[in-house]
């Protein structure tokens, strides 16, 4: 089966603000990233602040253009196609879901002009059909049809994010990219988009990209995980095997680090802050917090392993041991 999006050795690099007057720093946003996701099926992205997770959802949706490495969606090889074309592809085969929906929407346009924009944009349907299109879209996502009219300082935050969710649907994408999309919002809103995502899902047959740094929401959420440190993707686990059968150390210390009330663990402690991104250490970047971190681990960056499992890989050189509970590696000290 064909990936919706494959991103292959992808690599982006900013100018940072620190550095000298003609050679500024550069921040390593993404390093190597490899990623497909297959049509219908959740990839939730996980990992620290700074990690890359946004980075690598603006690669998938075309909106970040990588240094180096490809980005394919349906086979095609976006950047390297005319803008027009690319702009035209992306546009209408993707939609994305930003964190804050108070910033995300135009406080001047009213819900039914924000949803009639890609619409029009795109030329789709007759003026009428564009309009039935929008009633279409508020009852998809559980909005009642006299908010058309309002504007997005009237509504709630939790309607806001339905209205940046329908907008993001409303050229029938084959992907959608969530990127913390409820964290601007209140705990007792966040249940209510999370099971509205789930259930467009289900309905529509898409592909999701889930990014959140709750990593408990993402295992819910999602078929596979990807964790990310530092720019790098450093495994990719089967959702359901994420909690008790991660390899990399620094996947099994994030999960270690969410309440359990059934089955509590203790956290894992990192030992110092998380290193600069414009100045990554040698090898493996988690080295330097890791507990099982030696002299190998400086030395090189490992590649790819596989695990037992089919979709599970990892880059350790000093794995954890597979299906080993978490609550052992928690008792040792970094």
């Amino acid at each position: 089966m064909t990936a919706v999006v494959e991103v292959r050795d992808a690599h982006v690099v900013h100018r940072a603000r620190t550095g000298g007057l003609f050679r500024r720093d550069r921040v390593y946003a993404l390093t190597g990233a490899g990623l497909s996701v297959a049509p219908g099926e959740t990839v939730g992205v996980v990992g620290e602040s700074g990690c890359g997770k946004s980075t690598l959802a603006k690669v998938l949706v075309g909106i970040e253009r990588p240094v180096s490495g490809t980005v394919a969606f349906r086979g095609r090889d976006l950047w390297a196609m005319p803008a027009a074309e690319r702009m035209t592809l992306v546009g209408a085969g993707t939609g994305m879901v930003f964190q804050d929906p108070s910033t995300a929407l135009n406080r001047r346009l009213t819900v039914r002009r924000i949803l009639r924009d890609p619409l029009d944009v795109h030329r789709r349907g007759t003026r009428a059909e564009r309009e039935d299109r929008v009633h279409e879209l508020m009852a998809l996502v559980g909005l009642p049809r006299p908010l058309a009219d309002a504007l997005p300082g009237q509504l709630s935050g939790g309607q806001r994010q339905r209205v940046a969710i329908a907008r993001a649907l409303a050229l029938d994408p084959d992907l959608v990219v969530a990127d913390e999309p409820t964290s601007a919002l209140d705990v007792s809103v966040r249940a209510q988009i999370l099971n509205l995502l789930l259930d467009l899902k289900e309905r529509l047959g898409l592909a999701l990209v889930f990014v959140s740094h709750d990593i408990q929401t993402v295992r819910r959420m999602s078929d596979r995980v990807i964790t990310m440190y530092l720019g790098r993707i450093v495994e990719e686990t089967p959702a359901g095997r994420v909690t008790d059968a991660a390899r990399h150390p620094y996947t099994r210390a994030l999960f270690s680090a969410t309440p359990g009330l059934l089955d509590p663990v203790d956290p894992i402690p990192l030992g110092g802050p998380v290193p600069s991104a414009t100045r990554p250490p040698s090898g493996c970047p988690f080295r330097t917090r890791c507990w099982k971190a030696d002299e190998v681990c400086a030395a090189s960056m490992p590649d790819f392993s596989a695990a037992s499992r089919p979709g599970h890989r990892y880059r350790c050189h000093h794995p954890v041991q597979e299906d080993q509970p978490t609550r052992d590696p928690a008792r040792q000290e970094p």
